[in-house]
């Protein structure tokens, strides 16, 4: 597995990473025969990132990571910022200290590895007082470093004005490609690593989907797919889904031959050299392999990244739901 360095954090980590979303159950039911399979593929593949949050599965996924990577040499990042007790206006120094603590216990440390701010309104991130706070317990020794998770690019733009900001994790994929303007060069140019999440559109990019598709009633394609429960930026990258389907078939026409949608889509992420870790979830562990994989492809010509781009705009970029 390539690696990659995780800006001033100085992690170097797997290109292709693990996104524990699915381990909380958040994608319909995952049991825990599955979930150590999961876990156990994706050290065996030399997947070395692992992106959790304290709200998947009220601790589950943090829990089952926990039990699993006591002994593993794997980097953890855990969330925080949208439990009950701190979402949307409760956000204090000693609730976030609270909040960390029973991440660290479920996951079995004393220090976490990257703690993330979890798509803390904006509002918050502008008044600026919550950057102040993980300074403050990164000095504790709490957390080795901190970072943010933004639905918007100019949440991402507000947490790279802030120098105690190591990582930022961002919805980009080639239903969202505008971070690669401004975004991504000045993380670069400020050493912050680049986290990127949603890379297959919930599934929408990896082309196995059609529009008579359905997900159990506890996925958040099924109950949030119109941002009835949180942004819908947060399912298929904000496109309607029908809409989706549609746009997938168009791309399938444009990626090279003999190369799997995933991976297509998986490979123009990776040939953004800004991009520090791509987090893909998987809800089985022979996905993880087809993730990995794309680590290995060769990079796109630079005439199909510039036809994608084009396409974007033209085709995508209007149809998005929750803001860029």
């Amino acid at each position: 597995m390539k690696t990659r360095r995780l800006g001033k954090t100085g992690y170097e980590v797997s290109e292709i990473g693990l996104g524990c979303w699915q381990l909380g159950g958040d994608f319909g039911p995952v049991g825990d025969e599955t979930a150590n399979a999961i876990l156990d593929r994706a050290l065996a593949a030399g997947v070395s990132f692992w992106d959790t949050a304290d709200v998947y599965g009220g601790g589950l996924s943090e829990s089952r990571i926990g039990a699993h990577a006591k002994s593993a040499d794997v980097k953890v990042a855990t969330k925080l910022g949208r439990s009950g007790s701190l979402f949307p206006n409760g956000y204090t120094k000693d609730g976030i200290r609270e909040s960390l603590e029973a991440s660290a216990s479920r996951l079995g440390v004393a220090t976490l590895d990257l703690a993330q701010l979890h798509c803390v309104p904006t509002e918050v991130l502008r008044d600026g007082a919550i950057f102040g706070w993980m300074d403050e317990l990164k000095a504790e020794g709490l957390v080795r470093h901190w970072g943010a998770s933004v639905e918007t690019i100019e949440e991402g733009l507000i947490c790279l004005d802030q120098k105690g900001c190591a990582t930022l994790q961002i919805i980009f994929n080639i239903f969202r490609q505008d971070a690669a303007d401004k975004l991504l060069p000045l993380a670069a140019e400020r050493d912050v690593g680049v986290i990127v999440r949603l890379p297959l559109a919930s599934g929408l990019l990896s082309g196995k989907y059609d529009k008579t598709t359905r997900f159990d009633e506890s996925d958040h394609r099924n109950y949030n797919r119109d941002g009835e429960a949180f942004s819908v930026g947060e399912t298929f990258s904000g496109i309607p889904f029908e809409r989706g389907v549609e746009l997938v078939a168009q791309l399938k026409g444009l990626a090279p031959e003999g190369m799997p949608m995933s991976q297509f889509a998986l490979r123009w992420i990776l040939d953004h050299p800004q991009v520090s870790t791509v987090i893909a979830g998987v809800s089985k562990p022979e996905q993880i392999d087809d993730n990995v994989a794309a680590s290995e492809r060769k990079s796109l010509f630079p005439a199909l990244n510039k036809q994608l781009a084009e396409w974007y705009d033209k085709n995508v970029k209007t149809e998005i739901r929750g803001g860029v």
